[in-house]
């Protein structure tokens, strides 16, 4: 009887990875053309009951986690190995394989959701609990993976380009902290019921927190 649980498990896990094939591009394209349904769509699933929820789309920690995970294979890939995997330096000691490096850079990108999450909560002038933190969080790690994606990849541009120019890169970035930057402003507009200007204080207040420890925990972890 247990072999046939383990077998009903296993089943269900091929089918469950499989399915990414199809959703996992399809809850990419939404992101980048629709972001702000998309962030909407999140809030909405939230009402749902939990099996009921994501049925046509990745969930948005999972979507986060899989796009960190595609960005790494492709830049083990095309760059190498990681500085912080290498140099072995201040806590960057604790992270000698590619599974802790996935984790820490799961954990570096979440800090934007979870960030921007407890600003809206605190907006509000709502109590800030695991309650009222999650949906906000989810629906933030639905733009924060292209944001994710395009960072990366504008990292990798500029490691490709020694004594070149790193331009390429420097632009990609840029381009990718103004759509981020300005996606917040209308979701803070939106959730909050306050203008753009306001909203933009919020946004911009937010993302400087995130940018801060960001970078802190980069360089303690690269040893710097």
């Amino acid at each position: 009887m247990d072999f046939l649980k383990l077998i009903q498990s296993l089943d269900e896990l091929l089918y469950e990875i499989m399915s990414w094939l199809i959703f996992y591009p399809v809850t990419l394209w939404r992101a980048l053309t629709r972001p702000l349904k998309m962030m909407d769509y999140s809030d909405a699933e939230q009402g749902d009951a939990e099996d009921q929820q994501y049925t046509d789309t990745l969930s948005p920690p999972l979507f986060l986690l899989l796009t960190l995970v595609l960005c790494h294979a492709v830049e083990l890939s095309v760059v190498g190995q990681n500085e912080i995997v290498m140099r072995q330096a201040g806590l960057g000691r604790l992270v000698d394989d590619d599974s802790t490096f996935i984790l820490l850079r799961v954990a570096f990108f979440s800090l934007f959701p979870l960030i921007m999450a407890a600003r809206l909560v605190r907006a509000r002038a709502v109590k800030l609990d695991r309650g009222s933190l999650k949906a906000p969080f989810y629906s933030q790690c639905y733009v924060t993976a292209p944001f994710a994606l395009t960072v990366s990849t504008s990292g990798m541009l500029m490691q490709l380009a020694p004594g070149g120019s790193p331009l390429w890169g420097l632009a990609l970035l840029l381009a990718a902290l103004l759509w981020f930057g300005s996606l917040q402003i209308l979701w803070f507009a939106q959730h909050l019921r306050i203008g753009r200007l306001r909203a933009a204080l919020h946004a911009s207040r937010a993302m400087v927190e995130a940018l801060i420890a960001f970078v802190a925990i980069s360089l303690i972890f690269v040893g710097i």
